[in-house]
């Protein structure tokens, strides 16, 4: 009988998954050592020793369905930028990104549990690890669905930047404003789509900050609280989409290009390749000053 304990202690040795593991167990009985033989066979252990490197690469795709009443945002992550541009990981991407489309996980975790017809998605990026030879990430997804709205989506830069926007609305050039709002929030960068969204708590604690601000800049209480009901103003102006100046025309705000054309929008995602990543960095005078220590 293969027992939890037995998946994690053949996960740490080898640093398969756990659900290769699994079945690397119960091919073998229950022996770790043919197990440990078994993934190494398979090419699933060397494919987990790459696991360790820094993925910091990749893409960003976006995906909408023909009828555009529901999106897909990914990003995919390898090592190197060389890899990332080879046919082979565009079409790995742009694979998982079907898969959530049309079996909708709720996150990554239950995404590398969905079976295709050659197996899991765990699998087939254990698989591409494998004959890649770089480690291979999945690491973010959302998904949008609509029934009365419109999806639409904008990838910027060859999979650097992507984004998902909801509209709605009756207007017969709905798809090209939602392309527009799109490339608005791929260069603008705002962190809401309307004021109301904006959580309460992250206003008052701007309003601490702001007001702290005036007061260094030695201004009386009484006039730094109205200090700050100007510069939180300007807050929403640069955080919330619909205030933004459209980039078509800055004479406009977002909200005005929008009720010209009869639309809203209720919301977005913005994914960017590897924010938040550490990339590796190989400094090679540190290791050559290392290496003469060693000497």
């Amino acid at each position: 009988m293969v027992t939890a304990a037995m998946v994690k202690e053949l996960r740490e040795r080898t640093g398969a998954g756990m659900m290769d593991c699994k079945k690397a167990l119960a091919e073998t009985a229950g022996d770790m050592e043919k197990a440990i033989e078994y993934l190494r066979e398979k090419g699933l252990a060397a494919a987990a020793k790459k696991s360790g490197r820094i993925a910091a690469e990749g893409l960003v795709l976006a995906k909408v369905a023909s009828s555009n009443k529901k999106a897909v945002l990914l990003e995919v992550n390898c090592e190197t930028d060389f890899v990332a541009k080879t046919d082979q990981f565009k079409a790995f991407v742009d694979e998982v990104a079907d898969i959530i489309l049309h079996k909708n996980p709720a996150n990554v975790e239950e995404l590398l549990q969905v079976k295709n017809d050659t197996g899991t998605v765990s699998e087939l990026l254990t698989e591409k690890v494998a004959k890649i030879g770089e480690n291979i990430s999945i690491r973010r997804f959302i998904s949008f669905e609509t029934s009365d709205g419109f999806v639409e989506a904008y990838v910027h830069g060859v999979g650097r930047i992507g984004v998902l926007v909801e509209l709605s609305g009756n207007a017969d050039n709905i798809q090209e404003v939602g392309k527009d709002v799109a490339m608005q929030v791929a260069a603008s960068k705002p962190e809401y789509a309307l004021r109301d969204q904006v959580p309460a708590d992250t206003i008052e604690k701007e309003k601490e900050i702001l007001k702290v601000q005036a007061m260094n800049e030695g201004k009386p209480e009484n006039i730094a609280e109205k200090i700050v009901i100007g510069r939180i103003e300007k807050y929403y102006k640069e955080n919330c989409l619909v205030e933004q100046p459209f980039i078509k025309d800055p004479d406009i705000t977002v909200q005005q290009m929008l009720d010209q054309k009869q639309v809203k929008v209720s919301r977005f995602a913005r994914f960017e390749m590897g924010e938040g990543l550490q990339k590796k960095e190989n400094d090679l005078a540190a290791e050559v000053a290392a290496m003469q220590k060693k000497c």
